[in-house]
């Protein structure tokens, strides 16, 4: 009942499971957790200390202390106005190595207490080693602002952003909010832990989803945590919940919450309105990570127009770096795709030559080029000296196997063909496309029973013209006119 309350968002069902479960004597984290939250919401601070008390006994309180109590017990002490609060980090801290992010939460119990000199001071000598610090330093530097503290926070934030280098993280495009009560600043740690353990790969996703809701329970006009909270729902398999969390958000999203809520959208299979939304989203200036989703967005709703405007947009915010070159390759073949699809050839050739000057050793972009050359019979020889340079560099890629197998087959060499076409299809054997060749290959070198017996199977996949083509193969064979593309 107590995670079915957690899951769903239901904070009174959670409390009352919570208490039958400490009232029989099962002080379970979670539960504490809740009440903890409970009681802060109503500020009564020593019913919130003592639910986080006894954690001494329990397996994996090490941590748990380390990570949690520490703040928790800090802002509950700000709360009830005790003297110094920030004696709990200090304690921790002094037994371990400090963590910039734990110096950082006292340089914040500072400015709740009217310490902003103490604040300020501080932050001048916290390095910035991680992310987890960087994003904390984000809400002190709002924080500081608002104390009258505008030199100490416009250093940290340069700070920051030399420590963060070119990193677009999707957290540090949210907008600054300041850190001044217990109930936020318990909310912005959790959320932060919340945010880490679901970058986790492959990790569980109760415990992300029990921080994020309790940080939400405590500050729901949070953005971090509210961005927090729409993930672990999404990664929990709750995509509806997590945007119904963001509809019911009232006045503008930042832009950052509005690309994901078009992603979310896309997910749900509603890709023109995802586009429409995601667009919006990148109205204006935008960082490029917004304009990289929503280049990805359009691409998936199969609107070409769309799709071109986001990759234009997307190719005039690159520099001239390495990095941005490698993406610019990528960008002026995903724009050629675009233009084959349409069979703009004598368009999309041009944007191919590019690429490969810019990217001659990629292996993706030797086989596209070439390949896409190859289908269309424009220039044979380099077509498929290409292909083989990528192949000769990724040889157990399957589809570009599939490419070199294909091209031999189209210039005569049948043999060599079937024995790629093959390799290929144990790459990926369900692909219907390396399928289809491999029975046009077999047909070729008189494995005519074979030959239909690959068509059949590829036929149970196939879509549209390829159906129709295999149809007429399976009928009367071979011919010139149901050669695959």
């Amino acid at each position: 009942m107590l995670e079915q309350a957690i899951e769903v968002g239901d904070l009174a069902a959670a409390r009352t499971a919570a208490l039958q479960l400490c009232t029989a004597g099962d002080r379970r984290f979670d539960a504490q957790l809740v009440l903890m939250v409970d009681a802060m919401r109503r500020s009564d601070w020593k019913a919130a200390r003592e639910f986080m008390s006894g954690r001494g006994d329990k397996t994996g309180a090490d941590t748990i202390a380390r990570l949690i109590l520490p703040t928790v017990n800090a802002w509950i002490d700000v709360g009830a106005r005790e003297k110094q609060p920030e004696r709990h980090l200090l304690d921790v801290s002094g037994r371990t190595r400090p963590e910039p992010a734990l110096t950082l939460q006292v340089a914040l119990v500072h400015l709740a207490t009217k310490r902003a000199d103490e604040a300020a001071a501080l932050t001048d000598e916290i390095v910035l080693t991680d992310r987890t610090s960087q994003l904390v330093g984000l809400r002190l530097a709002a924080t500081l602002d608002k104390a009258g503290q505008g030199d100490a926070a416009q250093q940290l934030r340069g700070r920051i952003a030399l420590a963060a280098g070119q990193r677009e993280d999707p957290m540090l495009l949210l907008p600054d909010q300041a850190v001044t009560t217990p109930r936020a600043g318990v909310a912005q740690w959790l959320g932060l832990l919340a945010d880490g353990l679901a970058r986790v790969p492959n990790g569980n996703t109760k415990l992300p989803l029990l921080f994020s809701r309790a940080a939400f329970w405590l500050n729901d006009a949070d953005w971090a945590v509210l961005a927090t909270l729409v993930e672990t729902l999404d990664r929990n398999g709750q995509r509806d919940a997590a945007a119904a969390l963001i509809d019911g958000r009232r006045g503008e999203l930042p832009p950052v919450l509005a690309m994901r809520r078009a992603e979310l959208l896309a997910d749900s299979g509603d890709l023109a309105g995802a586009t429409t939304l995601a667009e919006s989203a990148a109205a204006g200036d935008t960082p490029r990570s917004l304009l990289v989703r929503l280049a990805d967005i359009a691409r998936r709703s199969e609107d070409p127009k769309a799709a071109a405007r986001a990759y234009e947009r997307l190719e005039a915010a690159l520099g001239e770096d390495e990095g941005d070159q490698t993406l610019r390759g990528s960008l002026l073949i995903a724009r050629a795709e675009l233009l084959l699809r349409t069979d703009e050839w004598d368009a999309a050739a041009p944007l191919m030559e590019r690429a490969v000057a810019l990217r001659p050793n990629d292996a993706a972009v030797l086989n596209f080029a070439g390949y896409s050359a190859l289908e269309r019979r424009k220039d044979v020889k380099l077509s498929l000296a290409r292909i083989e340079a990528a192949w000769a560099q990724e040889p157990q890629n399957a589809s570009i196997t599939d490419s070199l197998g294909w091209a031999y087959f189209l210039t005569g060499r049948t043999d060599d063909a079937v024995e790629l076409l093959e390799k290929a299809q144990r790459g990926e054997p369900t692909n219907t496309v390396i399928v289809e060749h491999l029975g046009d290959a077999y047909w070729q070198v008189g494995r005519k029973f074979e030959a239909r017996y690959k068509w059949r199977a590829a036929a149970l996949l196939a879509e549209a013209e390829m159906a129709t083509r295999l149809a007429a193969k399976l009928r009367d064979g071979l011919t010139q006119a149901t050669i695959a593309p």
